[in-house]
């Protein structure tokens, strides 16, 4: 079996350590015989998004968003094509936000995103920023586990229909919010640094495996030993008081 990623932005949009997840996916399928390619993509740049498996966009500040918004714009229905032809998502913070109706900033300036799903996002002030770590309950392909992860985003997204989990310690999409991120059957879309995936096999191989079925359906991954990242994220969740 063959696996294709394309790290989108990958000099602009990798804020804390989000390069790990690329990383880790790309580690996670060779254990176990899966050959895996990792291309990046930046401004101006030529790819053809629909021909991957899995698209990754890690997160960035307001500035970095402006740097990327013509040119992510301008693929808008090369990434509907995408989604269409079956490839599995993984936005990471400004990713996530840019793949919402709009964005507004603390200055009150107002980019369209890509429009594709209905939250928006809108920055709050400064004394409601949303940062530190965080702990959600989730379910993904019917396994339901807790999750770590560092949130630091002064932008509060709103109008979730399918939130990615539901917070156990931390913020959410909102100052103070019960749920995190967005997630369908392809797109997980999340708030949660750090990067995400060392600390969340889980996580890692239930991309992978939603990666895969665009060529070869359900796929059983074989099981890795996960014992050290398994105790590290449970070290965190105690912390959190999230056990």
């Amino acid at each position: 079996m063959k696996l294709k990623i394309l790290w989108m932005y990958h000099d602009l949009m990798d804020l804390y350590g989000d390069k790990g997840n690329a990383e880790v996916l790309r580690v996670r399928a060779q254990k176990r015989n899966i050959e895996c390619t990792v291309d990046t993509c930046t401004l101006g740049q030529k790819a053809d998004i629909a021909d991957y498996d899995l698209f990754f966009m890690g997160g960035g500040a307001d500035h970095e968003q402006s740097l990327i918004y013509e040119d992510l714009i301008a693929r808008k229905q090369n990434i509907i094509d995408a989604m269409h032809s079956g490839t599995a998502f993984l936005l990471i913070c400004g990713g996530y936000q840019l793949f919402g109706q709009y964005y507004r900033d603390q200055d009150g300036k107002t980019i369209d995103g890509l429009g594709i799903f209905d939250y928006y996002t809108e920055s709050t002030d400064r004394d409601h920023r949303c940062i530190g770590n965080i702990a959600v309950e989730t379910t993904m392909d019917g396994k339901t586990f807790k999750a770590v992860g560092f949130e630091n985003h002064g932008g509060q997204t709103k109008n979730v229909s399918t939130p990615f989990g539901r917070v156990l310690s931390g913020q959410g999409n909102t100052f103070g919010n019960e749920y995190e991120g967005f997630m369908n059957g392809q797109v997980l879309a999340t708030y949660m640094h750090g990067p995400l995936l060392p600390k969340n096999p889980m996580i890692a191989d239930a991309l992978i495996a939603r990666a895969l079925k665009k060529n070869y359906g359900h796929v059983e991954l074989a099981p890795i030993d996960d014992t050290l990242e398994n105790k590290a994220r449970e070290t965190m969740l105690k912390r959190l008081k999230a056990l």
